[in-house]
């Protein structure tokens, strides 16, 4: 029987968890679909924002990759999507094309010829062969906002306001609370048709405040989570980034129910050695309703990335699991 999993994150960290999520999918009979955030206003994705409007398409960009199917001629074009545009040499007249990635101009070229973001992401995952969708959590962009205590490190319990995707991702100071502007962007009709369908609903690994937690502030697909009869499954990220200094393993699970107090979760999915003591984290998870998997999901060679294999293994019994 077909297993209905959404997703839900953006960049590298959702990116990871759609290369595991394929690597799962012919054992379980997977169907994916990615439920991808729209905030990015830096780089190449934050340039053609500017200038050209509509969706941020590097995470979009990302997910659609990590779906490519297994064909020669996908994989190539995977890779064509990936080629990012270096600097012109020394001497030579610039062209604008330096620091773009090859697939954002072509889905910000299918977005402006289709006329709907939707419509040019099934079109783009038909080209890469995608063994699952890929769907934007809004058809408009999103800025992301958040009030920082110690943004500026000369004054340290000074609260201000940071805007922007780049800016929240990169802050020195600690994230005390985050919005969206607007406040409440309608949902894509069919990311909230996903959710209802789906058996299992991922949050993360990823940015916590410009990844994970945006898709709790569109009302719709807050509504959509809570009211869908799916399971739903964390996982945690392997270190802290600059958005999440300050914040502990359990912190992460906690701001999940700050943002969202109703969200009960089934199972949360951590790497032990990133875990640490894991008492604080199991008391953390079991407050939301789930049970703590801990399993080796990282690379080998010490840095913070999850390795698609390994993580792949850790969800076939999680999610193969009967209810």
């Amino acid at each position: 029987m077909t297993i209905r999993v959404v997703a839900f994150g953006g960049g590298h960290g959702l990116s990871a968890s759609l290369r595991a999520l394929r690597r799962c999918a012919p054992e379980l009979d997977l169907d994916i679909t990615a439920v991808v955030t729209v905030g990015d206003d830096g780089g190449s994705s934050g340039r053609l924002r500017a200038e050209r409007g509509g969706l941020p398409p590097g995470d979009l960009r990302q997910a659609l990759v990590a779906l490519a199917g297994d064909h020669p001629a996908t994989r190539r074009s995977a890779g064509l999507f990936q080629h990012r545009f270096g600097e012109v040499p020394t001497g030579v007249r610039g062209d604008g094309l330096a620091g773009h990635a090859v697939g954002n101009l072509v889905l910000c070229g299918l977005m402006e010829l289709l006329g709907d973001p939707v419509a040019a992401l099934e079109h783009a995952g038909a080209m890469l062969g995608s063994v699952g969708r890929v769907l934007p959590m809004s058809r408009q962009p999103v800025d992301i906002e958040a009030q920082v205590r110690g943004a500026d490190p000369g004054r340290p319990d000074e609260v201000c306001s940071v805007r922007g995707q780049h800016q929240v991702a990169v802050t020195t100071g600690r994230v005390e609370s985050l919005r969206l502007s607007p406040q409440a962007p309608a949902a894509c009709a069919e990311a909230v048709a996903a959710i209802g369908a789906a058996d299992w609903l991922i949050f993360g690994p990823g940015s916590w405040y410009t990844s994970v937690l945006p898709h709790l502030l569109v009302p719709q697909l807050a509504a959509a989570i809570l009211v869908s009869p799916a399971r739903r499954l964390v996982t945690l990220n392997l270190a802290a980034e600059k958005e999440t200094l300050g914040l502990s393993v359990a912190d992460h699970l906690a701001a999940l129910r700050w943002y969202l107090p109703e969200l009960t979760v089934d199972f949360v999915l951590a790497d032990a050695k990133a875990v640490g003591d894991p008492e604080p984290v199991n008391c953390a998870a079991e407050s939301l309703g789930a049970r703590l998997v801990l399993a080796p999901v990282a690379v080998d060679d010490g840095t913070p990335r999850h390795d698609p294999a390994a993580l792949g293994a850790a969800l076939v019994p999680v999610l193969g699991a009967d209810r």
